[in-house]
């Protein structure tokens, strides 16, 4: 397994970044208006730093994944506010929602064929939800060819971190699941559903439902030894994903219980999600099963060049 990965830290440069300070323009948070719509969101900045990654043995919920708890450094990197929105989200999937020419080389999703939003529609600040990690980058892809800003999803390392902001306990307010109910919507306040974003108070870095609501899919392939593999690559780790299952994902989500919320909680992917797909072979772009899943963007300080981006997207295309 250790030998196959090694090619992904030799290219880590191109989609992790460098630190602020090669960074010509002030490192802070910033507003993104969606090119040719009303639509903006809000990148917040993250500086880099280090952070223990995964949970201590003793640890309240704590799962074999999760450890040995290791010390890892991260480039700086702007992480959106709230998790994407359906309002952000619909411009890709629906051609009739972006008034724009069709961008260069964008597939857009195929039309879903049952309702993902669990009658509650698709206004209103709720998290676009159900699609695949591949649909997840080919919005990047999109948004990247709107605004010429590379955006990709968050390496496993780098969500953690950004969840943390600067803790070292269960959650990032502490270890009371009792105080779960401020931040986050889970089993214990969710009644079964999603909710519109920002709702309910953020995280220490300002980054609102990091914990609960949708799961959030992150850039690696999901291993169960996943801290022995980077115990000797330390500094911006990243499992690109060489197969389609399983892939890591964070946060826990409105379904689950306090425990699988902790900051160090890690979700497999798994090919149940799609069980329900009427569809042979079974949709690249949808898990009918899923409505848990979604998933927030960031910026790498350090822009790819338009070749780089090229390529790195390419790759997600015809994963097995």
């Amino acid at each position: 397994m250790k030998m196959k990965y090694l090619t992904v830290f030799l290219f880590l440069h191109v989609y992790i970044g460098v630190s602020a300070q090669q960074n010509a323009k002030p490192f802070q948070s910033y507003d993104q208006t969606i090119p040719n719509s009303a639509v903006v969101f809000r990148m917040v900045a993250i500086a880099g730093g280090s952070f223990t990654m995964g949970s201590p043995e003793n640890e309240k919920g704590r799962h074999a994944d999760e450890g040995p708890a290791t010390k890892i450094s991260v480039d700086s990197f702007w992480m959106e506010e709230h998790e994407v929105t359906y309002d952000e989200y619909i411009l890709f999937q629906d051609e009739t929602k972006d008034p724009a020419p069709a961008v260069d080389g964008v597939t857009r999703p195929s039309p879903p064929y049952i309702d993902f939003t669990l009658g509650m529609g698709k206004a209103g600040g709720f998290p676009a939800n159900s699609m695949s990690q591949y649909a997840a980058l080919m919005y990047c892809k999109w948004l990247y060819k709107k605004t010429g800003i590379f955006y990709r999803l968050p390496t496993e390392a780098e969500w953690e971190y950004a969840c943390r902001a600067g803790s070292n306990s269960a959650f990032f307010f502490g270890n009371d699941e009792s105080q779960l109910k401020k931040y986050a919507w889970y089993k214990g306040n969710s009644e079964n559903k999603y909710h519109a974003i920002k709702q309910l108070q953020p995280n220490a870095w300002g980054l609102y439902d990091m914990l609960g609501n949708v799961a959030e899919w992150t850039l690696d392939q999901y291993m169960t030894d996943y801290f022995l593999q980077i115990k000797d690559k330390t500094y911006n780790p990243l499992f690109l994903p060489l197969t389609k299952y399983q892939v890591t994902l964070k946060g826990g989500n409105f379904r689950d219980d306090a425990f699988g919320l902790r900051s160090a909680a890690r979700i497999p992917s798994e090919k149940k999600w799609n069980a329900r797909d009427p569809q042979i072979p079974k949709s690249k772009w949808w898990n009918t099963d899923a409505p848990f899943i979604g998933f927030r963007i960031v910026r790498p300080v350090k822009q790819p060049g338009a070749d780089e981006a090229q390529h790195f997207f390419e790759q997600f295309s015809n994963l097995k």
